[in-house]
C-alpha cells in the first residue's frame, strides 16, 4: 500500500493544514482534561478507524510520556479489561460512539455523556468533545491519504 498523495506538497494544503495542527497543542498544552486520557482517546479513535500512522503516532507518545504497555495493549480491549479507571472507561466510552457516530441513529447517547459528565467538569468535557473530533478528523486525512504507520519517533524529551 502506498500512500496516495502528500498533503504537504500542496501550498494551499499545507497552509490548511498547518492552522489545523496549531490546534492539538493547544488542547494538549492546555488543557485540564489529564494526559493519560488525551492519550487513551486519541488512540482508541485511530484504532477504530483504522489509521495506522496515528495509532503509531499516539501509542509511542503514550508509551514516551510512561504509559505502561499493558494499558495501552488493552486500549482496544478496555471494556474487558480491568486497568482503566471509571473517568477513562467514561472516556472512552464517549470517543467510541463519538467515533461510530454514523453506525448509531442517535450518535452519542444520553448515558454515555452522563457518565463522562460524572467524572470530568465543564471545560474537561468540552475538551474531549474537541479531542473526539479532532482526532477522527485527521484520521480521515490520513486514511484516505493511505499514510502508514510504523516509522515514528516521539521527540527526545527536552
Amino acid at each position: 500500500m502506498e500512500t496516495r498523495v502528500n498533503l504537504f506538497g500542496s501550498p494551499v494544503i499545507a497552509k490548511a493544514l498547518g492552522h489545523y495542527s496549531a490546534t492539538a497543542p493547544v488542547l494538549i498544552n492546555e488543557s485540564t482534561l489529564p494526559a493519560a486520557t488525551q492519550n487513551l482517546v486519541m488512540l482508541r479513535a485511530s484504532q477504530i478507524n483504522g489509521d495506522g500512522y496515528a495509532t503509531d503516532v499516539h501509542a509511542k507518545n503514550a508509551a514516551h510520556a510512561g504509559e505502561s504497555a499493558n494499558r495501552l495493549n488493552l486500549v482496544a480491549a478496555w471494556r474487558e479489561s480491568t486497568v482503566f479507571t471509571d473517568a477513562e472507561r467514561a472516556a472512552l466510552e464517549l470517543a467510541e460512539q463519538g467515533t461510530r457516530i454514523a453506525d448509531g441513529a442517535g450518535g452519542v447517547t444520553d448515558e454515555a455523556w452522563a457518565d463522562a459528565a460524572q467524572h470530568y467538569d465543564h471545560d474537561q468535557l468540552a475538551a474531549l468533545v474537541a479531542f473526539i473530533a479532532l482526532i477522527n478528523a485527521t484520521n480521515r486525512f490520513a486514511v484516505i491519504a493511505r499514510q502508514r504507520g510504523g516509522g515514528y519517533e516521539p521527540a527526545p524529551a527536552a
